[in-house]
């Protein structure tokens, strides 16, 4: 089963796609003007120039890739970020360094991915205390 998500890309980047048929994520590119250097121990938020309108129900999470936290020490600061289904701005990515070396992200970068779920909303039932 799949969900139909509308994605407006102002990168110039390839559209997002599922890099194999088993993939869960969906890898998410860096849209910059110019390189962003992340110094040892310090954060940057990082453009990809995707617009998503995720469906009421749904949610997409933005996660890591093991690749740059195993290789480089870099990973997604609020991990999983959550874009909630009336969120329409630019989806950023908050990366942080805990390497002992700086990192340059640079325009296309893959640098996390992206999950969509479904989820329920839950009622709260209240137990006094006795």
């Amino acid at each position: 089963m799949s969900v139909l998500i509308k994605i407006r890309n102002l990168s110039h980047h390839i559209f997002p796609y599922y890099a194999t048929e088993g993939a869960a994520g969906i890898d998410l590119q860096a849209y910059l003007e110019k390189e962003i250097i992340i110094p040892s121990m310090e954060r940057k938020i990082i453009k990809t120039g995707i617009f998503i309108e995720i469906p009421t129900g749904y949610e997409a999470q933005i996660r890591p890739r093991s690749g740059l936290a195993l290789r480089h020490g870099i990973t997604v600061l609020n991990n999983p970020g959550t874009i909630d289904s009336d969120y329409r701005g630019e989806i950023k990515i908050l990366l942080i360094n805990l390497s002992s070396h700086t990192f340059t992200v640079k325009d296309g970068d893959r640098i996390a991915q992206i999950i969509v779920y479904k989820y329920e909303k839950v009622k709260w039932n209240e137990i006094k205390k006795k």
